[in-house]
């Protein structure tokens, strides 16, 4: 077996299986997995963690997202496709979607990182899914890497009611129709180690602390609390 073959594990050769792709250069999906907590404790094993490539991915799944969006609603108005995207690109929906690819096996995290859980955390899950798009797309070009994301996504593209995600949006929209203002967002606290931190926010409406979310990072927090305002406000109407 050459070293080329042997730099990845059972896991990520699972991914490739998932994702219908195989990469020429397989050091680009080791780094697409490569947890910037791993390369700090790892660095002889980890020339390179997988930032640079989610912010290639990134750009590549907008640009999917979208023409997959136009061709399956075309009868849809813009503001339901912009919601729509939404829901697919948000952290917990592309979470969903690397789930289903069997994608946190895979993932190289540190020791603080596999020990809070890391595998299942949907900001690393996002992020990994979209440094493999990248992966792709310095593998074998943007052809490879539209092909790969349309397959993966497509199946997504009619679960849930648009906005089924996004409680931020929802809220917006309720407080604007209903009393002519915009949410805000503070921070209450965070508290925890660096590798599982818990923030705390507040959804505030003209000058009033409406609800309090928690999460793992601060715009799950933030989508907390909204969900939770919204469930005040239904309540009261």
């Amino acid at each position: 077996m050459s070293h080329q073959e042997q730099l990845l594990d059972p896991a990520a050769l699972e991914l490739c299986d998932a994702l219908g792709y195989e990469f020429a250069d397989q050091s680009l999906l080791r780094d697409a997995l490569t947890h910037r907590s791993f390369k700090n404790e790892r660095p002889d094993l980890a020339p390179n963690d997988n930032e640079r490539l989610e912010f290639l991915g990134d750009a590549v799944v907008g640009l999917v997202v979208a023409s997959l969006l136009s061709e399956q609603f075309p009868e849809v108005a813009e503001g339901e496709l912009t919601q729509r995207r939404a829901d697919l690109v948000s952290e917990k929906g592309l979470a969903a979607i690397a789930d289903s690819v069997r994608l946190g096996p895979a993932m190289r995290l540190g020791k603080g990182e596999e020990k809070s859980g890391g595998r299942e955390k949907p900001r690393l899950l996002s992020s990994a899914l979209e440094a493999c798009i990248g992966a792709i797309y310095k593998d074998a070009g943007v052809d490879a890497a539209v092909e790969v994301t349309r397959r993966i996504f497509e199946p997504w593209l009619h679960v849930g009611e648009p906005g089924h995600r996004d409680f931020k949006s929802r809220a917006q929209e309720w407080a604007q129709a209903r009393l002519g203002d915009t949410p805000s967002y503070e921070l209450v606290r965070s508290e925890g180690p660096d590798h599982a931190r818990e923030f705390v926010i507040a959804l505030e409406l003209k000058g009033s602390r409406v609800a309090l979310g928690e999460g793992r990072s601060k715009l799950d927090a933030e989508q907390a609390a909204a969900k939770a305002a919204l469930e005040a406000w239904s309540a009261e109407d």
